[in-house]
């Protein structure tokens, strides 16, 4: 059975840049996973951070990686190792490119095990340069099984919930995985998130270990109601509803035990205005919807200070939802 995407906003399809010359610089941005309660099958694109691209024809046949910045050592240069180049390594194989040569250059530009999609951003972004590099216009969507192979070496897991959302923009349902079926959903304009990254470890691999295998059918019902709550709210311009559907009865009480002053940070949020709080992907990072930039702009601001005040670092970040995802640089 074929993979599917659809895409259910008012926005028009995205269409690839043409390529030129022997490089491209492509960006892609971060994204929210899960969004509280739609765990694995939901998440939106934000504006800031993201990760850049370098790509470089070469006269080699083969991938090369020439440079990672940002990563303090992290990541390895070993093609066969990194999720940007064995998601190009699997595009060329389906196209029948691999007898060229690529150099590739990876700037990551937000931080890893963030919660944020750092390796979806990594690996969008390659993705994207490739296929505008060989002037394919096909539709990007197309992208989407490659980028999840990059998923699948990152964390253990192909979940689409990240890359799905840095690829296509906007906010983002992933309905089945076998087979895939995506839908790119609505949602309000006057939307705001409110984004910060507590400077504490939550490898991705961990947090999913720690997930109950069994829940209770009353736990499950509530979660059908709030991912119904919530996409409902999306198509119907409803802050109010998304903000009271956005309740986690699953993973969001385990998960949270790993974040410093969880249940604080979200306190303070919503006596300041916000809509919803919640963690972002597996975490550590949390945001917060609210219906203006500067109530997010507080809001941020806020949960840094406190998270000063424990000790700890923090980057934060306000943005509306990104619905146009990877774009080219130069």
């Amino acid at each position: 059975m074929e993979n599917k995407i659809e895409d259910l906003t008012t926005a028009p399809s995205l269409a690839p840049p043409s390529g030129g010359g022997g490089g491209i610089h492509v960006f892609a941005p971060a994204t929210v996973a899960n969004v509280v309660c739609g765990f694995d099958v939901l998440g939106f694109a934000v504006n800031e951070p993201g990760d850049e691209v370098i790509m470089r024809m070469t006269n080699k046949p083969g991938i090369t990686i020439s440079k990672i910045t940002g990563d303090d050592g992290r990541l390895p240069m070993d093609p066969a190792k990194n999720t940007v180049s064995v998601s190009v390594q699997h595009y060329l194989q389906s196209v029948g490119r691999t007898d060229i040569g690529l150099d590739i250059e990876l700037h990551k530009k937000m931080p890893i095990g963030s919660g944020l999609g750092s390796s979806s951003a990594s690996t969008v972004a390659g993705l994207f340069a490739i296929k505008t590099l060989l002037g394919d216009d096909s539709d990007p969507a197309k992208l989407l099984p490659f980028a999840m192979k990059g998923e699948e070496m990152a964390c253990g897991h192909g979940h689409a919930d990240n890359v799905a959302p840095a690829l296509l923009g906007g906010f983002v349902l992933i309905r089945s995985y076998e087979p895939l079926d995506v839908v790119r959903l609505p949602h309000p304009a006057g939307l705001y998130c409110a984004i910060v990254f507590p400077d504490v470890d939550v490898p991705t691999r961990e947090a999913r270990q720690i997930i109950r295998k069994n829940i209770q059918m009353k736990d499950a019902v509530t979660q059908w109601g709030n991912i119904a709550g919530l996409v409902s709210g999306l198509f119907m311009n409803d802050i109010d509803l998304i903000g009271r559907s956005m309740k986690d009865v699953l993973v969001e009480p385990v998960r949270s035990m790993l974040i410093p002053d969880f249940y604080k940070m979200r306190e303070m949020a919503m006596e300041l205005g916000a809509v919803s709080f919640g963690i972002s992907g597996s975490g550590p990072s949390v945001f917060a919807f609210t219906k203006d930039e500067d109530t997010a702009k507080r809001i941020t601001q806020k949960l840094q200070k406190h998270l000063t005040a424990l000790k700890i670092g923090s980057n934060g970040y306000v943005s509306t939802i990104n619905d146009a995802g990877p774009k080219v640089l130069g």
